[in-house]
């Protein structure tokens, strides 16, 4: 991305999920840079937040919105023909953002529930990635971006569903950061922690909990837990700001990079404390 091969052309980048939340913001934030930017997202009717966000940051001739519905196997086909060849053949860069949450007690999360979880944040992320890297592969570089969460590192009661995928794709951008890195593709996975997007509330909004649920209790403290942390979130311009920044670094030498408040301790911490010590953090922090 910055050698011989793309001197003089364009830097190009494919964002999932580009219609509201983080990939908006990074989007943005890629044009901003000088980016051609496709923005996948499942229905093009949702893309006028973005295009008139564009439009009045004057970067709108660098965005496309595209239609990218990372469950579908023939959209995902259909993009990886259109996308590089509306660029001369190339992709630079591959943020996977696309993603969802599913929230409620594993007792009472239907299997459609999980299996509608993993479809998006991990099966989709994978297809998309399968099409995309032997792209990269032939061109003799790029990178791609995932964005992973801190629920990948450690699992939260009430988003199982979640924090599962989550840990799905940490191992497989570790496997992928492997097998790519011979051909210049380089892999990093962003770990952001709370921040303000729209995904948690749909979450919220769409708990899973039986009508005489015997983890009632548990579901209201979850929800006032949450709905405080959701107020007091940062701006989600930080996690753009950093895939900007990733996206332009001539070597990733990290795989992970957390962000936001906490994340960096929070990843410290599953990795080095007890796990008695975690246990009792998490029950603290639901009974506050």
């Amino acid at each position: 991305m910055t050698g011989r091969e793309t001197e003089g052309k364009d830097r190009t980048a494919l964002v999932t999920g580009a219609s509201s939340g983080f990939g908006l913001l990074i989007a943005l934030e890629l044009a901003r840079r000088g980016f051609l930017v496709s923005a996948g997202m499942r229905d093009l009717a949702r893309g006028g937040e973005l295009m008139a966000a564009a439009r009045q940051a004057g970067i709108e001739p660098r965005i496309v919105p595209v239609r990218l519905d990372v469950t579908d196997a023939s959209s995902i086909e259909a993009a990886a023909d259109d996308i590089p060849a509306r660029y001369g053949g190339r992709l630079d860069v591959l943020v996977n953002n696309a993603g969802m949450a599913v929230g409620g007690f594993i007792e009472e999360v239907p299997m459609e529930a999980w299996r509608a979880q993993f479809e998006t944040n991990f099966f989709g992320l994978v297809a998309v990635t399968r099409a995309f890297l032997p792209i990269m592969r032939r061109q003799g570089g790029g990178r791609i971006i995932q964005i992973g969460s801190v629920s990948g590192l450690m699992g939260f009661p009430g988003f199982g569903p979640y924090s599962s995928s989550k840990f799905a794709v940490e191992g497989f951008s570790e496997s992928l950061r492997h097998e790519a890195a011979k051909y210049g593709v380089q892999v990093a996975l962003v770990e952001p922690g709370s921040f303000r997007t729209p995904i948690w509330s749909k979450g919220l909004a769409g708990m899973h909990a039986e009508p005489e649920s015997p983890y009632r209790e548990e579901l209201d403290a979850l929800l006032a837990y949450t709905k405080r942390t959701a107020a007091n979130a940062p701006d989600p311009q930080a996690v753009a700001d950093l895939v900007g920044r990733l996206a332009e670094r001539r070597k990733l030498t990290r795989l992970r990079y957390p962000v936001g408040r906490g994340a960096g301790m929070l990843r410290l911490g599953s990795a080095l404390l007890p796990w008695r010590w975690i246990e009792a953090a998490v029950g603290r922090a639901l009974k506050e």
